[in-house]
């Protein structure tokens, strides 16, 4: 395997004593993880952090190792963890399409997606402008990986909410069933700072 393409960063696992195992989403092999050395280190700790666009270069010696990593960042979505709801919105929809996404199928529709929400997360003047991609978002993968319908028509903030809450339970029938950590708590601490935007 040889991969050189741009990737959005979902999750980062520390590995041994410097490295981590990197999960990253990219356009056309779909969902890859490899092992990055001295991914906690100064150098790198910047760069693998959950939302982010890197330039990956990705080499394995055959199909059943793990593949080494080089990232070069593109994007940092690091000015925004300090943010309580941006933080919490990279947070759930990263762990999201880490959690759920077989590994090397391919989901363009869902890297293009993530992306546009990521940038709108991070460019939004308040969460409002972003509620809807979020929704619209959950839906493409409820969608793409064969348990949704049509792409929901928000009218507002309130439906926006509403659409949220009614995707929750078949994110966690469906979706999040199989997985051993609780990802819908990073859901849930994004719904409660939502619900502040409507008290």
């Amino acid at each position: 395997m040889h991969l050189t393409a741009p990737a959005i960063l979902v999750a980062a696992r520390p590995h041994g004593e410097t490295a981590v195992i990197a999960r990253m989403l990219t356009e056309e092999s779909g969902l890859v993880a490899a092992y990055v050395a001295g991914g906690r280190g100064r150098q790198l700790r910047p760069v693998v952090i959950p939302g982010n666009l890197v330039q990956a270069d990705i080499r394995a010696k055959s199909d059943s190792q793990l593949p080494f990593a080089r990232l070069e960042l593109v994007t940092s979505r690091g000015p925004w963890l300090s943010e309580p709801l941006p933080a919490a919105a990279i947070a759930w929809v990263t762990a999201l399409t880490a959690s759920v996404l077989p590994e090397r199928n391919a989901y363009p529709a869902l890297y293009d997606a993530l992306g546009g929400l990521l940038d709108a997360i991070c460019s939004a003047q308040a969460a409002r402008q972003w509620v809807e991609a979020l929704a619209v978002y959950e839906a493409l993968m409820l969608r793409e990986l064969g348990y949704g319908g049509e792409r929901p028509a928000i009218a507002n903030l309130g439906q926006a909410l509403e659409i949220l809450d009614r995707q929750e339970p078949l994110i966690a029938r469906y979706l999040l069933a199989d997985t051993r950590t609780d990802v819908l708590a990073a859901r849930q601490l994004l719904r409660q700072r939502l619900a502040r935007m409507v008290e």
